[in-house]
């Protein structure tokens, strides 16, 4: 479990194909401190567990389905990546309750600049546009953010400059791809109001 703080940002220094999978490497920094084997790590807002872990530098593996479903199947070497280690018990939870399950991968539809700060529209399958709400969670590229406004296909966030600077949201360009994951309670009652129907009366 996670909570969409980013910790650190790191970067991609190998990739390898496995069969149908891929060894990721990244260097982590500071955050590698500590960090062992079969340890999880959110790499965008996907849980990768740890393989190897060598000074600085992580080693993860990625199966068809990771790379098929999240934007790590379009990286490269070089590319950043928003990381966050797992809860621990006692932990503060500052942002939101967030699994490092992708559901689905989104579209920057549009970029808005205001002197340091930025409203970015993503395009998302509107599948996933019943479990959001104005005011609500919602995670991109593992980033816990506030729901500005929902459309029938996409929603806008407002990101602050801090934001901007520390996670890798603030390179997003239109037509960039994006990790999503909504709010697990929304989720939860989603899929109540989904399977319940009113019983009939005799």
């Amino acid at each position: 479990m996670f909570t969409g703080l980013v910790e650190a940002t790191g970067k991609i220094t190998s990739l390898e194909s496995q069969g149908p999978g891929m060894r990721i490497v990244v260097d982590a920094g500071d955050l590698a401190d500590g960090v062992q084997i079969g340890d999880s790590i959110a790499n965008n807002g996907c849980c990768l567990t740890v393989i190897e872990a060598t000074g600085s530098y992580l080693a993860f593996e990625a199966g068809p389905e990771t790379l098929a479903k999240t934007s790590l199947g379009s990286k490269q070497v070089g590319d950043s990546l928003n990381l966050e280690r797992s809860l621990q018990v006692g932990d503060r939870l500052g942002g939101h309750l967030v699994t490092g399950h992708v559901d689905a991968r989104g579209v920057l539809d549009e970029r808005t600049d205001d002197a340091e700060w930025s409203t970015l529209w993503f395009k998302v399958p509107k599948t996933l546009i019943r479990q959001m709400a104005p005011k609500g969670s919602i995670t991109v590229e593992g980033v816990s953010l506030t729901l500005v406004d929902v459309e029938a296909d996409r929603f806008s966030v407002a990101l602050i400059p801090h934001t901007l600077e520390v996670t890798t949201l603030g390179g997003l360009q239109p037509g960039d791809t994006v990790n999503l994951e909504t709010d697990l309670l929304a989720k939860y009652v989603e899929q109540q109001l989904s399977a319940w129907s009113p019983r009939s009366e005799s």
